[in-house]
């Protein structure tokens, strides 16, 4: 049996190599390639690929022989042609819980530093300003609105920390559970409603075709002056240069984005001379220990599927009916 990790950015795979040692004979191939033409060539015998940002499109796939897995380092998969690999029998699987309470801090971290200018106000003292003014106005926090856009795991644990703050929270999810979110103290409601009352709104839904720019100037048209933006999710649910437009006709208040259309940010972008914005470098996952459990979790799920079973963490399910 082989495995092929196509690319990767950790400073060692220990923890996948551990669980591959479980599989006498597995035989492991590493590389540092995101070339669609090399990538061919490199898994056409793989029996699992393993990825991290590597463009495994239907041609790749469809040059895989005997692949029976393809496993990403992370929640989302929007870089695997998943219709491609159902069509040819191939498990897609994800990591979607390694990281789900740094995420859910790093969504907190931003809305509330936002919410109390943090970053400028300490700006301001650095460069000799001792004056709270410098933020005027701020608003208190209890009482105010969160709206939060889907309602998996990560904004659950978003909604259970902002409890405490006293807010109001709704959610829109067309796949929610409403009496689960209801018994947190969050109200499903349509997209339009949340933006139309939400003070703060903080995007937790995946990246596909139904939410591909779901935030764009008609959005931001709805969405209070006062209101400020998070999104820890995926940069493309949020038409960029929307938003720009927003921030600059005060359509909107604020942001904070760990994630962005193009990664990494241009060095021109508006958004990083505005000081009413926060961007972080796509970290909202990292933590060391999320790191190694990442990193583990992605090696059990080869050796689960390649001893003949399917993957824990499956994102092609219509292949368990088959």
């Amino acid at each position: 049996m082989k495995v092929v990790i196509t690319d990767y950015w950790y400073e060692s795979l220990c923890m996948e190599k551990a669980e591959f040692a479980k599989l006498p004979g597995l035989t492991l191939r590493e590389y540092q390639c995101k070339d669609e033409e090399t990538l061919v060539d490199l898994v056409r015998d793989a029996d699992a690929v393993v990825v991290q940002f590597a463009p495994i499109t239907k041609r790749v796939i469809d040059a895989m022989e005997r692949c029976k897995l393809i496993v990403r380092y992370a929640i989302g998969v929007d870089n695997i042609d998943v219709d491609a690999a159902t069509a040819r029998g191939i498990y897609v699987a994800n990591v979607p819980d390694y990281g789900i309470d740094e995420v859910s801090n790093h969504a907190v971290t931003l809305l509330l530093a936002l919410s109390k200018m943090l970053i400028p106000m300490a700006d301001a003292v650095k460069a000799g300003r001792w004056d709270y003014t410098t933020v005027k106005p701020l608003f208190r926090m209890r009482g105010k609105t969160l709206g939060l856009v889907g309602f998996g795991r990560i904004p659950v644990m978003v909604a259970e920390k902002m409890r405490g703050f006293g807010v109001k929270m709704l959610c829109y999810d067309p796949y929610v559970n409403a009496q689960a979110a209801r018994d947190l103290g969050v109200t499903p409601v349509d997209l339009d409603t949340l933006l139309e009352e939400s003070d703060y709104i903080s995007i937790h839904c995946p990246l596909n075709d139904t939410t591909r720019h779901m935030f764009g100037d008609a959005q931001f048209g709805r969405m209070k002056p006062g209101a400020i933006l998070v999104n820890t999710a995926r940069g493309a649910v949020v038409d960029e240069q929307a938003l720009i437009r927003a921030l600059q006709e005060k359509k909107i208040a604020a942001a904070g984005l760990d994630v962005l259309e193009r990664e990494p940010i241009a060095p021109q972008s508006p958004l990083l001379s505005m000081p009413n914005v926060i961007v972080t470098p796509h970290a909202a996952w990292y933590s060391e220990d999320a790191t190694l459990t990442l990193q583990r979790m992605v090696g059990e799920e080869v050796v689960r599927v390649l001893s003949g079973n399917p993957p824990k963490n499956l994102v092609n399910k219509t292949l368990l009916e088959r």
